[in-house]
């Protein structure tokens, strides 16, 4: 009797460590990218002696990847359908060129001139999404061609030349600051406000997504796991906000990244389209059996993405005050690893926008980082690449263990 009854206590044992197990895999495979970027956000502030946690270059590692976040955020959705875009960083160049010659050289009004170059990308995403949606031809080639045809183009309108400068309130769109109508001594008291309240909204978001789960019958964290899952969530964006705050506030540039986010967020969880592509990607046959028109939606997509990269053209040349035919070589390498490290798969149908913003938010960490320690441009690429290859790698392990 006391054999059996010690082998009763050893199963409940194992069973009990195998589920702490298993839960921990479960919290590192859905919060992993949040657990890698907080870990070297801590890493290389003790590498760089406190200087990467400087709220001057913290607003710099965010209006120097601005640009890149915004291609992540249309790429996804690129991704999200099994395709890629290699065109967007020579769509950026062009755009540029394009603002260029019309706010330097013919003095055209930046509040005339941006919608004009906003119509310019889509028009190009249309051209693009044509051939891909509607004739077939794989968007590899598609945007392989559309690389080489824009960094040509670019060429062509600047003249192999650099336009600058830009109108001051155009530069103001990625330089520019929330002016602080609440004054405050030594810190910007109107973000600090912002802050406060963003940190409200996302803990209800979380809560009423928790109660919607439960009103399910779904399976839902602990209360005393989600209590803690506020508190940390309400500490980053304070926290981040303070650091913000001691500099100058909130960049202009970081508000239209949060509205891009969360309109995209909204697009892919919330809406009949955002469904209809995860369908698409996940299978698209079944899609189509399903009345959902894939050609449709391929379309579409290659239109957003063209107006998202002329966004970060325009943003770009923004911060350097200038249209340079060198503009935006490789973004389209930074942005699919945004991508693919966020979590989305090489072959469509999984992937999130949040994913995609905190992958981003890695690559450029590391870069900030690498160059704070005085890391070659040569070994950030080798870096970067290795880093690409392991999340795609991640990416077929997972898939095989849930098939297994």
């Amino acid at each position: 009797m006391e054999q059996i009854k010690k082998g009763k206590e050893i199963g409940k044992r194992e069973e009990k460590q195998n589920g702490i197990k298993e839960r921990l895999l479960d919290i590192f495979s859905k919060y992993s990218m949040v657990i890698i970027l907080v870990f070297l956000l801590i890493a290389f502030q003790l590498l760089t002696n406190g200087i990467f946690w400087r709220p001057l270059n913290i607003t710099n590692l965010v209006l120097q990847n601005s640009h890149i976040l915004i291609l992540a955020a249309g790429m996804l959705l690129v991704v999200l359908l099994g395709h890629v875009d290699l065109s967007v960083g020579s769509v950026m160049a062009f755009v540029g060129a394009i603002a260029g010659v019309l706010m330097v050289n013919k003095g055209m009004s930046p509040w005339l001139a941006v919608p004009i170059c906003l119509l310019i990308g889509a028009v190009i995403g249309a051209w693009q999404g044509f051939w891909v949606a509607y004739v077939g031809i794989p968007a590899f080639i598609v945007t392989l061609a559309g690389l080489l045809m824009f960094r040509g183009l670019t060429q062509v309108v600047l003249g192999g030349q650099s336009l600058a400068p830009f109108p001051v309130i155009f530069q103001k769109i990625s330089t520019g600051y929330l002016p602080d109508i609440i004054s405050g001594e030594h810190i910007h008291m109107l973000s600090m406000l912002i802050g406060a309240v963003l940190s409200i909204m996302l803990v209800l978001s979380q809560w009423k997504a928790r109660e919607k789960r439960k009103k399910n019958l779904f399976d839902v964290e602990s209360s005393s796991f989600f209590l803690l899952k506020s508190l940390f969530t309400v500490l980053v964006v304070m926290g981040v906000t303070y650091i913000f705050s001691s500099y100058s506030g909130y960049p202009i540039i970081l508000i239209l990244l949060g509205v891009l986010v969360f309109a995209y967020s909204f697009l892919t969880n919330k809406t009949i389209i955002g469904r209809q592509i995860y369908a698409t990607g996940g299978n698209k046959k079944a899609a189509e059996l399903s009345g959902i028109k894939t050609k449709r939606i391929t379309f579409w997509v290659f239109v957003n993405m063209g107006m998202m990269a002329a966004l970060a053209g325009l943003i770009l040349a923004a911060r350097l005050n200038a249209a340079t035919p060198q503009a935006g070589t490789s973004m389209e390498l930074d942005a699919m690893a945004a991508v693919y490290f966020g979590g989305a798969s090489t072959s469509g149908g999984i992937g999130t926008v949040m994913g995609a913003i905190v992958g981003g938010l890695v690559m450029g960490v590391l870069n900030n980082g690498m160059s704070i320690l005085g890391v070659g441009v040569d070994w950030q690429q080798a870096i970067k690449g290795l880093i690409l290859l392991l999340a795609v790698v991640l990416d077929i392990y997972n898939k095989k263990k849930k098939i297994s």
